[in-house]
């Protein structure tokens, strides 16, 4: 858990899910562990890495719409980079069911959002004063924080989802469009295809 949350973003979505069956665990959540703690082992060797580059907070979100098969919610997870190494991630199930993908990474976003302010603040104190960066690979989703019309498609959602928007109008962070590739978060939702995994750890500046 520690390794999780600490050190290593690449098995937080690994460990969360095995992590829901701790109450009532069977044969394939241990065979699941053991498959974590072997890739562990066999990446013992790689390393935070962070970089020369200017001093700026960069997020990235992501949703994985309707992923968990019990309940249906779908999970959030989302990376901040300082000078291209990871310093805070999240993968986390969702606490409402989404009616849609678009919903799912709106209130993913909301959730960075809501990490990048106080990351904001914090590297304020360093005397760095660029406001953060939010990447996410939803257009639809951006739109929805955007556009200040209450209309059909969120008027459903709970009001505290509704932040991002109060955040973007203060212009307190930016929040851009990201192709699904270069979008490390996307390790923090879904098992992901070896070479993809890659691609996604060492943009987290794991290496």
């Amino acid at each position: 858990m520690y390794a999780m949350v600490a050190t290593r973003p690449d098995i937080a979505f690994a460990v969360g899910v095995v992590s829901r069956y701790m109450a009532n665990p069977g044969k394939k959540h241990w065979e699941a562990v053991k498959c974590i703690m072997r890739y562990l082992k066999g990446t013992k060797d790689l390393c935070m890495c962070f970089g020369k580059q200017k001093a700026s907070v960069v997020g990235f979100t992501d949703a994985d719409y309707a992923g968990h098969s019990d309940c249906r919610k779908s999970t959030s997870g989302y990376v901040f980079t300082f000078t291209r190494g990871a310093v805070s991630w999240i993968s986390r199930l969702q606490k409402c069911v989404a009616l849609s993908t678009t919903e799912a990474e709106y209130v993913a976003a909301t959730e960075a959002c809501k990490e990048a302010l106080w990351l904001s603040r914090l590297v304020g104190d360093l005397g760095i004063t660029e406001f953060p960066v939010l990447h996410c690979d939803s257009q639809s989703a951006i739109m929805l924080a955007r556009n200040p019309v209450f209309h059909a498609k969120k008027k459903h959602i709970q009001v505290k989802y509704h932040f991002i928007r109060d955040v973007l109008d203060s212009k307190s962070i930016e929040l851009v469009k990201v192709h699904t590739d270069d979008n490390p978060a996307d390790l923090l939702t879904k098992g992901l295809p070896a070479e993809r995994f890659a691609h996604c750890r060492q943009m987290m500046g794991v290496g």
